[in-house]
């Protein structure tokens, strides 16, 4: 037996010790999107140097998530001539008070129509300002030389704001996307096959399951991100590459030919659809098991007895609801037993109850791990509806802007949240709908199922990321998994080329057979006269 335990650990001594003296130090460049983002790419870099890679973030001066000095990190700051709006965090709380106006029928046709020219222009203006950080880099040859001089293993890029792309392709280097949302929209677009008839189109707010109508709106979304992207997003990136890299290369095709896609992804949220083999689904990858709750937080939960607690959070880049919707929010709150933890960074809502605690920052994903915790009231962002599945506790959903409205909707149709449209909330409204979530089973009981099945694969989402990452650092990329369809011609790649041949074929075949037909006809009524005559 003392042999047999000697023997298990000195295997374990070199398991150890091959796994951190030999494992392969890559030096990784990486080019992040700042906001709520960030949160998921450092996590990653997190795990990297942890697993003794050397990880440089190339990060604009004005960046505010995006830190200078990190002990995980080097970063080099590049300093652009504007601020890239998406930087700016005043950004997101006057467009959302505009979308607000719309949605609660505030404004007329013609100021619908001016918001949403306007919001194009912006978003034209974020790209053609975020496109700046390739020709600064460009234009600092002592920068791109040492970086040609690091030689670096590979690129991990955020590509909502794409420019990071054109380096990459500049040094040669193999790319990974840390990925969900491109210019486009979502991801799965622009590299997997997207039949419109069965799956949704960025932000299309329906089901995979689609009614004629449904299916003409989800056309109709698919067609205009197209447009959108087209027209206003590729044209300040496709003028760098023509600029840079000639008119044989295309931006959009820069895109297609990256070589792994790590897709903050999960089947059991996300609905069914066809994919790529190098697509790497790592959905909730970020979520882990609970912590302790600080002393403080603790005792509250602790409080609140048998009838638990009811959390609510609006995400990181909203400030806050305008106080007349808080105010019916905090009304409705003061009217249920259980406790309620709320992230507010607003003003004060009145109405406020003595079961409703206000903070400024919460420990969600510890919370939601608390087994006191019965419902997470949320705006829909992809990290805490991941976190909720992870924790199987229900949403009451108040989406906001953008992605939002598709991932509540997801869980509804899964029977694990309810949503509200927040524009229209009454204290009554609000109230009923929580008492739904608390109160009936099955969506406790949904979310629970989603739970088991989310959290059961053969590897944790965060090591698959990690073991992608570095299997196209080992094989200086990963061609062979990548399609080389966005080559080919649009006519060839729908294969109108081929139906075009084969109608003409079969026209050419119908007509010859006609014509001799028509001529055997014409010569046996020859034949008949001449024997009549």
């Amino acid at each position: 037996m003392r042999n047999i335990t000697w023997v298990k650990c000195a295997a374990l001594i070199i398991s150890v010790l091959v796994n951190v003296l030999g494992s392969h130090g890559g030096k990784i460049l990486v080019f992040p999107v700042d906001g709520s983002h960030w949160i998921n790419m450092n996590l990653l870099i997190e795990g990297l140097h942890a697993r003794h890679h050397n990880i440089t973030v190339v990060r604009s001066v004005s960046s505010w998530y995006v830190k200078e000095k990190c002990p995980h990190y080097t970063s080099i700051t590049v300093h652009l001539p504007e601020v890239i709006s998406i930087e700016d965090q005043d950004f997101f709380v006057s467009f959302l008070s505009r979308i607000m106006e719309i949605q609660r029928g505030g404004a007329s046709v013609l100021a619908f129509i001016s918001f949403y020219w306007e919001m194009l222009t912006k978003l034209s203006n974020m790209h053609r300002q975020a496109s700046q950080l390739a020709v600064e880099m460009f234009k600092n040859q002592q920068l791109m030389q040492s970086l040609q001089d690091t030689q670096f293993d590979l690129v991990l890029m955020d590509p909502g704001l794409p420019a990071g792309l054109l380096i990459a392709h500049k040094l040669h280097l193999p790319t990974v996307f840390n990925v969900r949302w491109i210019t486009s929209g979502e991801g799965h677009f622009i590299v997997a096959p997207s039949p419109v008839s069965y799956v949704p189109t960025s932000l299309c707010t329906v089901s995979d399951k689609m009614i004629f109508t449904q299916r003409a709106k989800n056309m109709f979304h698919y067609f205009l991100n197209i447009c959108i992207d087209t027209f206003v997003v590729c044209p300040h990136y496709n003028r760098l590459c023509a600029q840079y890299f000639g008119p044989d290369i295309n931006f959009y095709h820069l895109l297609q030919s990256i070589d792994v896609w790590l897709m903050r992804v999960d089947f059991v949220f996300e609905f069914p659809r066809p994919t790529m083999p190098n697509i790497v689904y790592i959905g909730g990858f970020q979520c882990k098991p609970s912590k302790a709750l600080p002393p403080d937080l603790e005792e509250f939960v602790q409080s609140s007895g048998d009838h638990g607690v009811v959390i609510m959070s609006l995400g990181t880049l909203v400030k806050g609801l305008p106080v007349g919707i808080t105010s019916e929010i905090a009304a409705a709150f003061a009217q249920i037993p259980q406790k309620v933890i709320w992230r507010h960074l607003g003003e004060k809502p009145q109405n406020l109850g003595n079961n409703t605690l206000l903070v400024q920052w919460l420990p969600q994903n510890d919370l939601l791990g608390h087994p006191k915790v019965k419902a997470f009231v949320a705006h829909g962002g992809t990290n805490g509806i991941y976190e909720a599945i992870y924790h199987s506790i229900p949403v009451l959903g108040l989406p906001l802007l953008f992605d939002q409205f598709e991932n509540v909707l997801r869980l509804e149709v899964r029977g694990a949240a309810k949503v509200l449209d927040v524009t229209k909330i009454t204290s009554q409204g609000f109230l009923q709908a929580l008492q739904d979530v608390l109160q009936d089973p099955s969506y406790q009981s949904n979310m629970q199922k989603l739970s088991r099945l989310h959290r059961d694969k053969p590897l944790p989402p965060l090591d698959s990321a990690f073991f992608w990452i570095e299997f196209v650092m080992r094989h200086k990329g990963a061609a062979h998994l990548r399609t080389e369809s966005y080559k080919m011609p649009w006519y060839a790649y729908h294969s109108l080329d081929v139906i075009g041949f084969l109608i003409v074929a079969v026209l050419a075949v119908l007509a010859t057979v006609a014509t001799m037909f028509h001529l055997l006809c014409c010569r046996l009524c020859r034949r008949r006269k001449l024997k009549q005559e």
